[in-house]
């Protein structure tokens, strides 16, 4: 599905601008084309689709459904709900939206948008194949209890408070909405209906974010391509305690998707990394990376994506460690 974004960067950067595949400059580039054309494509597309089920979806019964429950079961459901779903963090932005319209608690959000772009249905056959089932059972458990707990210490410290206005506004309102359950049922809006809100969401929504994408991905792109071959399994390949918060850190800077860094996984496990270090430096590029952090800086303020950064790099070195001491 994906290879049309290849080969149109492929016939842009190779093609037309004669640029070499073999140099650091023509694979940054087509990097960059590749990228920004694909995550544009999905904006559009999972923007259109969500807003077009968000015009039908009655996320306020969503929530009280949710109001009758154990807090921790909302956080077991909103990172359930973002392991099954094949969003990265630019692509959630509408899905987060969506749910603090509903009212539904920031650390039950945080939940699914932090699990969200760990794990995906491809992610997790591409795995299996490469580690095995109980590597990969093992994987989806930590990445779901990582997305939980994250939701738990935020909804602790009262994280909501650190939100954009508009985002606060929106949890604020959908909070404060109040639900009867013998109400009428909504009338059914019309497929016209649910095609111009959803149009006119996905412009409002794409016309803040794609400045950021730009910026986001053209950084990866950089540090992409003129990353040395070799430099990561021989600086980190000797599986000291250090080397897994150091991987950790070096995968900030880079950008890639769950499905998209597997092959990378295979590449850096052959060539002598350890697992635990591995999925730590793989975990650090899909969720803790500054493109990723770009975007959502268009709902959350500064404060919110510190924490919930400092959170990441905490539980990412504590996976790398406990899948390297597993693997032993």
């Amino acid at each position: 599905m994906f290879q049309i974004f290849s080969d149109f960067a492929s016939w842009l950067v190779f093609d037309l601008l004669g640029l070499s595949a073999a140099t650091k400059a023509g694979d940054a580039l087509h990097f960059f084309v590749e990228d920004v054309t694909k995550i544009f494509a999905l904006l559009v597309v999972m923007i259109y689709l969500i807003a077009v089920i968000r015009a039908s979806l009655d996320v306020e019964r969503v929530r009280d459904y949710l109001a009758g429950k154990s807090r921790w079961f909302g956080y077991m459901l909103g990172s359930l709900f973002g392991a099954i779903t094949p969003f990265c963090s630019c692509s959630s932005i509408p899905v987060f939206l969506g749910f603090s319209s509903a009212g539904i608690p920031l650390g039950i959000t945080m939940a699914f948008l932090i699990t969200s772009p760990l794990i995906n249905e491809v992610a997790v056959l591409l795995l299996m194949g490469l580690l095995g089932w109980k590597f990969t059972l093992l994987y989806i458990l930590v990445g779901m209890a990582v997305g939980m707990l994250g939701g738990v210490f935020l909804d602790a410290i009262k994280a909501e408070r650190w939100l954009q206005s508009f985002a606060a506004d929106a949890l604020k309102q959908g909070r404060d909405k109040p639900f009867e359950s013998n109400e009428p049922q909504r009338k059914a809006l019309t497929l016209s209906d649910r095609h111009q809100f959803a149009r006119q969401e996905t412009a409002d929504i794409f016309g803040r974010v794609w400045k950021w994408v730009i910026i986001g991905v053209g950084l990866g792109a950089a540090l992409h391509g003129f990353v040395p071959d070799g430099w990561i399994e021989s600086h980190l390949g000797d599986g000291q305690w250090w080397s897994v918060p150091a991987a950790v850190m070096l995968g900030i800077p880079l950008y890639s998707n769950a499905t998209g860094v597997i092959p990378v996984m295979e590449s850096l496990i052959v060539n002598g990394l350890p697992i635990g270090t591995t999925l730590a430096f793989c975990m650090s590029t899909v969720a803790a990376s500054f493109p990723e952090f770009i975007l959502l800086k268009q709902v959350m303020q500064w404060k919110l994506l510190a924490t919930l950064f400092a959170v990441l790099l905490v539980a990412f070195t504590l996976v790398g460690w406990t899948f390297n001491i597993v693997s032993f």
